[in-house]
This record gives structure tokens, sequence and C-alpha cells, in this order.
């Protein structure tokens, strides 16, 4: 009976937050208080809650000060100059242009939102895109795969999810994961070197006026003007068919202005913008390199470093009380949703456990799963990760799924550590879902129709998937 109502509470979830029918925290609220009152054992869901809140304390204080953090660093403009440096590398070369986008993207990524990543991604790069008629849905593409492999920092979700879910640390799950996660990026930087030689081919060499690699077209660029409004067209060399820009007629200057117009509207890490802190520029880079060498050393735990970081990086920066409150307020609705979602974790992993379901599931999937599978369970947790990651919400897989999954590898002799990283492995799918709502941002910035970057995306990100796979057993970390 416990098996049937365990994944009658699953389904049941899934189901209202695939239909939007209920938020993720509402859902994760009140779907299991009331299967609890099913059991039998309403009377212990206080227990059950207080219990879940105090052990998932570190995980929600981590990712709120990760995310105050990272958006100041923003903000401040510590990231600015690798931005510049990114487009004045991609020049008017489409093989540049599409490794440059995965750069920027992974960098970007570092603050843990994928909404803020795709924002500033597709308003620096889209110009470029745009004005050299390179393929829009290889931009969309990588820059989602790049976000997909970053996205599995302690602070962007999935880990924190899975540390949640399994009540583990999670620096344990994350740190041993560098490497194969290392092998993803580079995996999605060699994949942009082939596609960019695909728009090469396509379109020919391309050169630029001269203003376009000034540093002055770079800052124009970064804030959405996408060129120097002097009407100048690229010339292209080597492309079948081409010719040069010098006799222009006065239809495709109108278009070109239209096109400027459009450009106009993107507007991503303005160079002007108040908050910049260009005197502390070397101070917030020693502070970030110092802060992710704690993490990576494990000098302090995690949470206690991005709460020392974020104090003092406010401090320092906006040393003026309501400058500080104001950029709090900023990156308050990303605090909230996440913090807000592990702290209503707590109710369902909660249930799940202490009603016994998650015990009575995991052993219906012993019995189903073959017996020569079962010492490799964090291999199939790792494939099953793509096609369930991608079909339902992280909030579904990570809370859900997984620890029936975990219950079932630890009956065979697989450690929940492994079973973590394993579930990790198709957030570069994910991240395209149709359930996430920063893709939207994404195709929707980017004028790109879902459904072709849905066409274009899934097998290259698959493929991501399996070479970090194939790199965590490997490296023997899964």
């Amino acid at each position: 009976m416990l098996t049937i109502l365990g994944f009658a509470m699953i389904a049941t979830f899934l189901v209202l937050i695939m239909l939007k029918k209920m938020s993720p925290i509402a859902a994760l609220v009140l779907i299991p208080a009331l299967f609890c009152v099913f059991v039998g054992k309403g009377a212990k869901l206080g227990d059950y809650v207080i219990d879940g809140v105090t052990s998932l304390a570190p995980t929600a204080a981590m990712l709120m000060f990760a995310i105050v953090y990272f958006g100041v660093m923003i903000d401040v403009g510590l990231f600015d100059p690798i931005v510049r440096g990114i487009l004045k590398f991609c020049k008017a070369d489409p093989l540049r242009i599409v490794v440059g986008t995965a750069l920027l993207a992974a960098i970007v990524s570092l603050d843990g939102d994928g909404s803020t990543t795709f924002m500033i991604t597709v308003s620096a790069m889209y110009p470029l895109y745009k004005r050299l008629k390179m393929s829009l849905v290889v931009m969309t593409g990588v820059a989602a795969m790049a976000n997909g492999v970053m996205n599995t920092l302690p602070w962007g979700g999935p880990t924190a999810r899975a540390a949640t879910a399994l009540k583990l640390d999670a620096s344990d799950i994350f740190v041993p994961m560098i490497p194969a996660l290392a092998v993803g990026l580079l995996f999605v930087i060699a994949l942009s070197y082939v596609l960019g030689r695909r728009e090469r081919a396509r379109l020919g060499t391309l050169t630029l006026d001269e203003v376009l690699v000034e540093e002055k077209e770079a800052e124009t660029v970064l804030v959405g003007a996408g060129g120097s409004g002097d009407g100048k067209t690229p010339v292209r060399k080597g492309a079948s068919g081409s010719g040069t820009g010098a006799g222009t007629d006065a239809a495709a200057g109108a278009a070109q202005d239209d096109e400027d117009d459009e450009d106009d509207d993107f507007q991503g890490l303005d160079p002007h913008r108040a908050t910049l802190r260009p005197k502390l520029y070397w101070f917030n880079a020693l502070l970030t390199v110092t802060l992710l060498t704690s993490m990576i050393m494990e000098w302090l735990p995690i949470p206690v470093l991005f709460l020392l970081g974020a104090a003092l990086a406010l401090s320092v920066n906006f040393p003026h009380i309501p400058d500080q409150k104001a950029r709090l307020a900023a990156h308050a609705d990303n605090v909230l949703n996440v913090s807000g979602m592990v702290f209503a974790a707590a109710v369902f992993t909660g249930v799940l456990q202490g009603t016994g379901m998650v015990d009575h599931m995991a052993t219906w999937m012993v019995d189903v799963i073959p017996a020569g599978m079962g010492p490799h369970m964090a291999l199939v947790t790792g494939v099953l990760s793509l096609p369930l990651t991608y079909f339902m919400s992280n909030d579904g897989f990570y809370f859900g799924v997984l620890p029936v999954l975990a219950e079932a590898g630890a009956a065979h002799g697989v450690s929940p550590l492994e079973m973590a990283r394993a579930s990790l492995v198709g957030q570069p799918l994910h991240m395209s879902s149709p359930l996430v709502p920063a893709v939207y941002v994404l195709v929707g910035m980017a004028k790109v129709e879902f459904g072709d970057h849905t066409r274009f995306v899934v097998k290259w990100a698959a493929l991501t998937c399996l070479a970090i796979l194939g790199a965590g057993i490997l490296f023997g970390i899964i």
C-alpha cells in the first residue's frame, strides 16, 4: 500500500507542476502533507518538517548568499572586461563568434541563474549573429548547453536539490565531479568549434570595417546597439555569389536601419550603469578567486564561504546602507525562489522518508531492476537522468525520483554520493526542456522558434551528457 501511495504522491506532484496548476513550492508542501494524512501519520507531520528544515538550513544559506554574491559581482562590473574581450576576440569570424558564445555563457553562468545568463549572452551576441546572418539556433543551442554544464554548480540548483533530497553535503557531491564537468565544458567548446566551422563554410570569411573591432564598438554591441550606426555593412570573402558593400542600395540601407533598430531593443551589461565599481575591480577579482579556491580546497563549508563573501562584497562595494538594501532587493526574487524551494522540499522529502514510502518504493524497484544491473545503479541513474530531467522538472526528478533510485542503489552497495553525482549528468539537456522557464527567455530574445531550437539542440545536448557520464566513469567518480 505504501508503495502505491508513494508513487501516487510523486505522480500527483509531477502532474500538477507540469500542468502549472500549482507552483513547485506549493506542491512540495501541500501534496506530501495531504498524503501524510492518507497514510495515517498526520500527527507526525510537524516532526518530519522540523527535522527536514534543520538538515536543509546550510544548503538554503549557501544558495541565498551565492546568488547575492555573484549578482553583486555582475552589478559592479567584474565580468564586463571578459564580455568585451570575448566580443573583440570574435570580430567577424563565425567560428570565433560561436566559440565566444559558449565561453560567454559559461562565464556568466557563475551567478547560477539561467535567465540572467541568457539575457546577457543574447544581448551581447545577437547583434553579431544578426548582422552576419548566422544561424540563431546555433547561438541558442550553444548557450543552453554551456549553461547546462555550469548549472551543476552548487548554487545553480541541481546539486543543491540532489544534496537536499539525499541529505548530503553539496561540496561532497560537486567537488569530485569537477573533472567530469570540465570534460563536459570542453566538449561544448569543441562542439562550438565544429559548429563554427560549419557556419564559416556556409557564409565564407567575413570582414568588417575597422570601426567594428575597436573597443568602443565592443561596448556598443554590449549594450545592444549592434553596430556603429554608420550604415557600413560587412564584406564577405570566399562565399559563392558574394560582392562588396560599396553599392548598397536604398532598400538594403532601409533594411539595415530596421535591423539596427531591432538590435537597439537589447540591453545587457550597460557600461554606464550606476552600480559599476571600476576602482575596486582587482579587489573583487581577488575576492572571487579566493572564494572559489577556498570552496575547491574545502577550507570552510560552502555556506560559510558565501555568507562571508557576500557580506564583504556588499560592505566594500556599497558602503552606504541604502545602496546595500537596493542590491539585496534587486536579487531578492532569485533568492526567495531558490531558498524557498529548498525549505519547501523539507516537507516532501521528510514525508517520503518518515512514512516509509521511499523504502517500500525502493524495495519494489530492486525487485524490478534485473539483478545484474543492481551494482551499476549509478550508471542507470546517469542514463535515466537524460530523459527524466527533460520530461520533468528538476524538482520532480530530484525530490521525487532520485530518492527512490538512491534507495535501490543502496540495496546493491552503491553509495548515495555516486547516485547524486550521476543524477547531474542530464543537466545540459535539461536546460532546453520545455519545463524550464529560462529557455523561453533564451529563444524569445533570440527570436527563435522553440521547436527549431529543440530540433537543433537535443542531439548535441545528449552527446554532451554522455561525455560527462563517460568521463565520470573513467575517472571513477560515478
